[in-house]
């Protein structure tokens, strides 16, 4: 399994989570919750990045995203300020060169629950 590249995002990060819980609700109001699934991976998070690095190194950020996009695989990253490394999938990323020599990689990267290969 492909392990991001070492190179830390810009302070400003955005963690989403979003629950996989289905909600019945009756006329009276009464609900009903309902986890299908291991409990453990019913909250994925979604994180939104933005990488301020060197044009050189956000050519490596987007090779190794390019890639991960043609094998379909998913990557190993420690999102900072977390305590271990999770599996993510990178859906939709952008780079811009505001300065010379010097890039802009926003990428939101999603987790995803898979076995080790």
């Amino acid at each position: 399994m492909a392990t991001f590249p070492t190179f830390a995002p810009a302070y400003g990060q955005r963690k989403k989570s979003n629950p996989n819980i289905k909600t019945i609700r009756f006329a009276d109001g009464y609900e009903h919750r309902i986890m299908f699934g291991l409990a453990q991976h019913q909250n994925p998070k979604e994180y939104s990045f933005t990488f301020e690095v060197r044009e050189a190194d956000a050519d490596v950020i987007e090779s190794f995203l390019d890639d991960r996009a043609l094998d379909r695989e998913s990557f190993t990253f420690t999102p900072p300020g977390e305590p271990s490394s999770s599996q993510f999938v990178c859906e939709s990323w952008s780079k811009s060169v505001p300065f010379l020599n010097r890039a802009i990689i926003q990428a939101t990267f999603r987790e995803v629950f898979e076995p080790a290969s």
